[in-house]
């Protein structure tokens, strides 16, 4: 496992451009082309992950099913986050369609939080781009979407997150990129807006 540093920036249409602005003129190389990612969400009922992430706990996690549609990568991944006090990482695993159809009717069990059932898709269109050791994405066409409901929320907004090394000097990070940085997650805002 690899930890890393990840920081959010959550914009406004107007504002984006200028943050665009901004990565053009330092130079920010594009890496492959923007792609659609859907995932789907798991909580337990009492949706314990959810309040462990806003009240910032540690250890704590967040659980989905992620996929590709429309791309030529056309596999499941079961994806784990984890923010520890030692920072974030994330383990993966490639699944099958006939195990996503399990997750989605029994859930998912873990240690922590015991079963886990789907909650809320998530879906957006990414680009990604990268300046030095820093890998950038931003996230447009944000939809959250109830498991059960099917009822949806459509997000204006932007979402950028930067990703680097662990070992990189957390203050160097801040002044690469100065824009405010906000602590929250899509599945918490899926929640917020659904729920």
């Amino acid at each position: 496992m690899s930890f890393r540093i990840e920081e959010k920036l959550y914009f406004k249409p107007e504002n984006l451009l200028q943050f665009k602005e901004y990565l053009t003129k330092k130079t920010a190389k594009k890496l492959h082309t923007p792609r659609i990612i859907k995932s789907l969400y798991f909580d337990n009922i009492n949706l314990d992950m959810y309040k462990d992430s806003i009240e910032g706990s540690v250890p704590r996690k967040k659980i989905r099913v992620r996929y590709y549609p429309g791309t030529e990568d056309q596999k499941y991944y079961l994806e784990i986050k984890t923010s520890s006090v030692e920072g974030r990482y994330k383990t993966r695993k490639i699944i099958d369609r006939q195990e996503f159809n399990f997750y989605k009717k029994n859930g998912v069990l873990d240690k922590n939080y015991g079963t886990c059932i789907p909650n809320f898709f998530v879906s957006y269109e990414r680009e990604y781009a990268i300046l030095e050791d820093v890998r950038i994405s931003i996230d447009k066409n944000i939809t959250y979407q109830n498991f059960k409901t099917n009822k949806c929320h459509y997000d204006n907004n932007f979402i950028v997150e930067l990703k680097t090394s662990i070992t990189k000097n957390y203050d160097d990070l801040v002044k690469s990129f100065p824009f405010q940085k906000i602590r929250f997650s899509k599945y918490c805002l899926a929640v917020d807006n659904l729920n």
